[in-house]
């Protein structure tokens, strides 16, 4: 199992688009994938779990990945974190 603490940068927060984003991503991987925030997990395919997070702007997520390829599929979900869902 990998973990990997993201922050949300971009200022609209987790809405639909950035949402869809992680889930097309999430699901090119075979891995179970989660995010986490505060004590509340949602399966990281759902696009229904991610938005009822109630993410905003600088929340801390953390994502969790267990499967053959977790540290990729990580790296790849971290990476739409760093650039800001493509929005800014």
């Amino acid at each position: 199992m990998v973990e990997r603490d993201v922050v949300i940068k971009n200022r609209a927060g987790m809405h639909a688009r950035p949402a869809a984003l992680l889930v097309q991503t999430a699901n090119k991987f075979s891995s179970n994938i989660y995010f986490k925030k505060d004590s509340e997990q949602v399966n990281g395919k759902s696009i229904m779990g991610i938005i009822t997070l109630g993410a905003t702007y600088n929340t801390e997520l953390k994502i969790i990945a267990d499967g053959k390829d977790e540290i990729e599929a990580v790296e790849a979900l971290a990476g739409l974190f760093e650039n800001k869902f493509e929005e800014e």
